[in-house]
């Protein structure tokens, strides 16, 4: 928008609208503003699936109730772990290949950061709840015994579920998510991801299938 200013001994104060200009007083200048001249068309439908896929992300994040920014720690000043949730699912994790834009959980980031991804083994579902084996990896630069691993899933009707335990020095490790009585089916998504001892770095996160 263009912007000019004026003070007249004439006119004196101005406000209001005039032809393709809108005026108003600051301190004691008059304030002319031009409206734009072609105003562009703020609802195509492009525009329409772009916020729809915003709001999606947005929902997605809220869903979790903050449990996910444990999976961004590695943000630098101005920004949140909210920024980088946003920023690692959008577009990525949408499918829009039907009427609607929905998540494609398989490719939902809730982690992301400099440590080296875990690899998983062998997953379960039991009496306990969700059993999900990982390789320690301890030999590999930057992992330690002392990580944290995170494992986290949402069941259908939105509860969330998280576990945590320390990586271990062992060649392999067992992480449960203790739900006792759950059954693949209530599962909707689920992830295992680690974090360094005090919090300040993180793995992407892998996307666990239930079967």
């Amino acid at each position: 928008m263009l912007m000019a200013q004026a003070q007249n001994p004439l006119t004196g104060q101005m406000s209001g609208t005039v032809a393709n200009f809108v005026t108003s007083t600051h301190g004691t200048k008059n304030v002319i503003r031009s409206k734009a001249f072609n105003p562009r068309n703020a609802n195509t439908a492009a525009q329409q699936l772009q916020r729809a896929c915003f709001s999606l992300v947005v929902d997605e994040y809220q869903s979790w109730g903050g449990i996910t920014d444990l999976g961004f720690p590695e943000y630098s000043e101005g920004q949140s772990a909210y920024n980088l949730f946003m920023a690692a699912n959008l577009p990525g994790a949408i499918d829009k290949s039907g009427a609607e834009p929905i998540i494609d959980y398989s490719l939902l980031q809730v982690s992301a950061g400099s440590l080296p991804i875990v690899v998983v083994g062998n997953v379960t579902v039991g009496a306990a709840g969700i059993s999900i084996s990982y390789q320690t990896n301890v030999r590999i630069p930057k992992i330690n015994a002392t990580d944290e691993v995170v494992a986290i899933a949402k069941t259908n009707i939105g509860e969330i579920l998280m576990d945590t335990k320390a990586r271990g020095a062992e060649t392999t490790g067992t992480i449960l998510i203790d739900y006792p009585g759950i059954k693949a089916a209530d599962v909707k998504c689920c992830y295992l991801f680690v974090r360094s001892a005090d919090g300040s770095k993180a793995s992407r996160s892998v996307h666990i299938p239930i079967n």
